[in-house]
C-alpha cells in the first residue's frame, strides 16, 4: 500500500463530501502514518472508518476516530503556530502527533486520560514527540496536579455528560473546548468559547463517540437509564428532520419517564431468574411500542449509533465497494 497515495484519495473524497479541510491538516495528515498508533488493521481507515488501537481483557474497544470527524475536530480546533493544546482522551496518539505537527515547535500538547493501559500505548507511541505530554489522571472530574491556569484550546475526544468543573472554569478569555456532550448512545458535538467569562455555546451536529475512560466502554447490557437517554435523542433527532408526531412524541415521553421510574439496582433482563419477556424495562418497551411502531425501525438504529462515511469509496471506483453503512 502506498500510504501517501491512499491518504491523498482520502482527502480528495472528505472534501468533495464537503467535509472543510485546511492545508495544515492535509499536510499533517500526510506526513503522520496512522498505523504507527495500532498494531490493527488500517484498512478501514482509508474507507473513512474508525479502527482500532487497543482491546482489553473484558472486552472494552478504543479506537482511532473515522478521518472526516479527525478533520472536523481539527478544523474547529482552528490551530495556529505556538497554540497549547489539551487533549483529553489519548485516542492512541494519532490525534495529539497532529496536533503538535499544526502548532510547531513552539507550541505544545498536553494529553490526559483517565486510563492507565491507554495512556501507556499513547507514550510509547509519542516517545519521540517532545512538544506533546502525556499524563495519566486520576479521575476526569479532579483537575490534574501542577497544571496551567488557563487553558485554551481543549479538545474532549470522547463522549462526556457534561465538562469537569475544572476545564469548564479555567478557559482563557476567547479559548475554547470542544466535546461530545451526551449519553453513550449519541451526543452532540459542542464548541464552547469564552466571551466576557461566560462559555457561549455552538452546536456542531449530532455525533456518535465512545466514552474518554476504557472502562465505561466495557461490554454489558444496556439498562432504563441508558435506554432512556437514546429514547431523549431520538425525540430530539425525529423533531429536526420534521418526522414524529405529537402522538409518537407524547408516548415516547412517557415510557422515558417510566423507564427512569424503575429501581437503579434492576439486574438486566435474562439476569435474576427472570424470563426477559418478563423484565419490567422490556415490559414497559412492549406495551408502549404500538404507538410509535412507525418509528421503530430508526429506534433500532440508534440503538447502535453510527456515523456516516464521506469518505468512503466511491461507488464507481474500480477496486473498491462503495461504504453506504456507517461507522462508529
Amino acid at each position: 500500500m502506498n500510504y501517501k497515495s491512499e491518504m491523498k484519495d482520502l482527502l480528495k473524497r472528505l472534501e468533495k463530501g464537503g467535509i472543510p479541510i485546511t492545508n495544515a491538516i492535509k499536510e499533517a495528515m500526510l506526513k503522520i502514518e496512522v498505523d504507527y498508533f495500532t498494531d490493527f488493521d488500517i484498512a478501514d481507515f482509508f474507507a473513512d472508518r474508525p479502527i482500532t488501537f487497543l482491546k482489553n481483557e473484558k472486552g472494552a474497544v478504543k479506537t482511532i476516530s473515522a478521518p472526516h470527524m479527525i478533520v472536523t475536530l481539527l478544523y474547529h480546533l482552528e490551530l495556529q503556530k505556538g497554540n497549547e493544546v489539551v487533549l483529553i482522551g489519548c485516542k492512541s496518539g494519532y490525534i495529539a502527533a497532529l496536533i503538535s505537527i499544526i502548532v510547531g515547535e513552539e507550541g505544545s500538547v498536553k494529553v490526559l486520560d483517565p486510563s492507565q493501559s491507554v495512556t501507556q500505548h499513547a507514550a510509547s507511541r509519542l516517545a519521540y514527540w517532545p512538544t506533546v505530554e502525556v499524563r495519566h489522571i486520576e479521575s476526569l472530574q479532579i483537575s490534574p496536579i501542577a497544571f496551567p491556569g488557563e487553558l485554551n484550546r481543549v479538545l474532549v475526544t470522547g463522549q462526556i455528560k457534561q465538562l469537569p468543573e475544572w476545564v469548564n472554569t479555567r478557559i482563557s478569555e476567547a479559548g475554547f473546548v470542544i466535546a461530545p456532550l451526551g449519553g453513550s448512545n449519541g451526543q452532540k458535538l459542542m464548541k464552547m468559547e469564552c466571551q466576557n467569562g461566560e462559555l457561549l455555546p455552538t452546536d456542531l451536529g449530532h455525533v456518535s463517540f465512545g466514552p474518554v475512560d476504557i472502562s465505561d466502554a466495557e461490554i454489558g447490557p444496556i439498562n432504563p437509564n441508558e435506554l432512556a437517554d437514546i429514547l431523549e435523542l431520538a425525540i430530539e433527532t425525529f423533531q429536526e428532520i420534521e418526522m414524529i408526531t405529537e402522538e409518537e412524541q407524547k408516548s415516547i415521553t412517557d415510557l422515558i419517564i417510566d423507564l427512569r421510574n424503575l429501581p437503579d439496582d434492576l439486574p438486566p433482563p435474562g439476569e435474576a431468574g427472570v424470563a426477559i419477556e418478563e423484565h419490567p424495562m422490556i415490559r414497559l418497551l412492549y406495551h408502549a411500542s404500538p404507538s410509535f411502531i412507525r418509528l421503530w425501525p430508526l429506534l433500532q438504529l440508534m440503538v447502535q449509533p453510527n456515523l456516516a462515511s464521506p469518505g468512503g469509496y466511491d461507488v464507481d471506483s474500480d477496486d473498491h465497494f462503495e461504504f453506504d453503512g456507517f461507522g462508529i
